[in-house]
């Protein structure tokens, strides 16, 4: 065997255990992260299951609309009634949606949105944001908010692993395709 076969065989060999070991490793966090992108994929085909659907107010025009800080003090008035808090949970977001008349609002303390009326500030849906759970295992940060980090941080070194990881597995997996090829042909 000539010499620059046997090195092709061996950068062949190394290739295909690093593409197996690492694939052993990080089957389970690929396997979350396949099937989390599914369900994220088709959340706003799911009929509401994993998205709440948004609801229709009386009036489209933003002119009618209540001011923020009065819908702001109704969204927090309903969430804390619906989960019995004494605190308000703090507000993460707040979009209004002119088209349909309606404000959305979700939190930071837990997963649930408060749809309310733009006009009247009368409450349309309080609903489980799935997708944001969804969403928070798919890039990791599922456990900084469960263990309180601020930074970020499992979120960042999650992303930084997965993604080294997958750019690993295409080029490994790419050489196991086409290295044989390449062997042949010589």
């Amino acid at each position: 065997m000539p010499q620059s076969r046997k090195n092709q065989a061996k950068t062949l060999r190394i290739f295909r255990k690093v593409h197996r070991t690492t694939g052993a490793f990080l089957f389970m966090f690929f396997f979350i992260v396949a099937v989390s992108g599914f369900f994220l994929g088709i959340k706003k085909h799911s009929g509401g299951m994993i998205l709440p659907e948004s609801k229709k107010g009386t009036s489209a025009e933003l002119s009618d609309f209540l001011p923020l800080d009065s819908l702001q003090n109704n969204a927090n008035r309903f969430i804390t009634e619906y989960l019995k808090e004494s605190n308000p949970s703090e507000i993460d977001r707040i979009d209004v949606r002119p088209d349909k008349g309606m404000v959305k609002f979700t939190f930071k303390s837990n997963f649930y949105e408060v749809q309310l009326d733009g006009a009247t500030g009368s409450l349309l849906q309080i609903d489980l944001r799935r997708s944001d759970v969804i969403e928070k295992i798919h890039d990791g940060s599922i456990v900084d908010y469960y263990l309180g980090l601020e930074s970020g941080v499992f979120k960042l070194i999650y992303t930084i692993v997965m993604s080294l990881a997958l750019m690993l597995f295409s080029i490994t997996g790419f050489w196991l395709w086409y290295g044989p090829k390449r062997m042949r042909k010589s």
